[in-house]
């Protein structure tokens, strides 16, 4: 709990947000400075994450009970922000959420509804399963409205907003919930899986639904590496590099990863380190056309660096399985359509019938209208020809269904460095000589 002191010097100096588009000639330039927290990087990222926006460069300081980030930033479009109430909207979002930042305990979940019932599952990954979820959920009469599905290494995740079908509000009816989480469970365990199948109401609290996925998949100790090699991420021009090291003068453990560039990426990062309990006092992002590079200059909560072999080893693991839980593999569907109670599990039925994975999903209804994006491959887990979806198509409608593919790979890497520019100047005269290698993967 914060004194009333630190409430205090909150109210005397509140966070200062500078939203630039003259600085730089491709990229908007936001600037934050604020009082200095645990998680106030993770609670920026967040924001510019939900304002749809791309991090192509930052520069991150927070020394000295001080936080003063720079973030060069682009819309999915690759435009500057020129409409002035979306800069206006940032900067409102910014200032709020800069102020005050909740504890990790009291942010755990998603907030309280009487529109839908938060339902979380966790379990083992296999050819069908969110068909097999899906199905369940129609014939226990629940329209799911929007879900989120992550597998990574062997391992599923979901975060599934459901309503009942008749009411079309949040289910509350105990014995009803019970009957819903064991027959959940057993679809999720399957058949002699040796891992724990998990289904579990959100409790309450305002963490965004990709850091409860986030957290479900580190709980699940989804960064272990299975006993044989998952799809395209065994692949070493795929697989991210990270890197741990000492920077002992200053006192700091030094996190580099370098991985193939997408939305979100920087977020995904920043979230694992603050759910790890690390703090980032510098750092640096910078993205290429085709590669992103990010440092972090980081200690644990307790005010001390990376000292023991496990704990490194566990903190490089967990960062390239955050890096890996968003990749794009397989080819992207898009569907649209009127929803309609059981909508989600016809079109899972038909993906699985035609031989069809599902790695990742989005579901999400508004005003009565489905939108959900679906990344599959085949049943051995690589890419699938466009010309197997013309069948699909024609089940479910041409209309519906489109195939998209993936804009974010593109062909000039980015250039070697070795320190960030922002860093290079903060540590002057230092170079990977002054640093002890701890620990690197490829």
């Amino acid at each position: 709990m914060d004194s009333e002191y630190d409430k205090l010097i909150r109210r005397l100096n509140p966070p200062r947000v500078v939203i630039d588009n003259n600085a730089c000639k491709d990229t908007t330039v936001i600037q934050v400075d604020s009082m200095n927290k645990h998680g106030i990087l993770l609670k920026v990222v967040q924001v510019l994450m939900d304002m749809n926006l791309i991090i192509t460069k930052a520069y991150i300081s927070s020394d000295g009970g001080w936080f003063m980030d720079v973030f060069n930033v682009i819309t999915h479009d690759g435009d500057k922000i020129r409409d002035q109430e979306t800069i206006n909207a940032i900067q409102m979002r910014l200032e709020v959420d800069a102020s005050f930042v909740p504890s990790l305990r009291e942010s755990v979940g998603v907030m309280p509804s009487e529109d839908h019932t938060s339902i979380e599952l966790s379990g083992t990954d296999r050819p069908g399963l969110l068909s097999e979820v899906c199905a369940v959920l129609a014939d226990l009469h629940c329209n799911v409205v929007n879900a989120d599905v992550w597998t990574h290494n062997s391992r599923a995740a979901a975060v599934v907003r459901v309503t009942d079908h008749d009411t079309g509000r949040a289910i509350e009816d105990t014995q009803r919930l019970l009957t819903i989480k064991e027959l959940l469970c057993n679809v999720l365990r399957g058949s002699g899986e040796l891992k724990e199948a998990k289904m579990t109401l959100s409790p309450p609290g305002v963490t965004s639904t990709d850091r409860r996925l986030h957290q479900i998949m580190l709980a699940d100790r989804d960064y272990e590496r299975a006993g044989k090699a998952r799809l395209g991420v065994e692949d070493k021009n795929l697989r991210p590099h990270v890197t741990v090291l000492d920077c002992a003068e200053k006192d700091y453990t030094v996190i580099t990863t370098r991985s193939r560039d997408r939305p979100k990426l920087m977020y995904d990062v920043v979230c694992t380190l603050t759910d790890m309990e690390y703090v980032v006092y510098h750092g640096m992002v910078n993205t290429g056309s085709m590669e992103a590079y990010l440092e972090f200059y980081i200690r644990h909560k307790d005010g001390l660096p990376i000292s023991s072999e496990a704990e490194r080893d566990r903190v490089l693991h967990c960062l390239e399985a955050a890096i890996e839980r968003r990749e794009s593999e397989g080819l992207k569907l898009e569907l649209y359509a009127e929803d309609r109670v059981g909508l989600l599990s016809d079109i899972t039925r038909i993906f699985r019938e035609n031989s069809l994975c599902i790695r990742r999903a989005e579901i999400v209804t508004k005003r009565g209208k489905a939108k959900d994006v679906f990344y599959v491959t085949d049943m051995t887990g690589t890419a699938i020809d466009v010309k197997a979806v013309e069948s699909i198509r024609k089940q479910i409608g041409d209309a519906m269904l489109q195939v998209k593919h993936n804009s974010w790979l593109s062909e000039t890497p980015l250039k070697e460095t070795t320190t960030g520019f922002f860093l290079g100047n903060l540590f002057k005269a230092r170079t990977f000589q002054n640093f002890k290698l701890i620990r690197s993967y490829s």
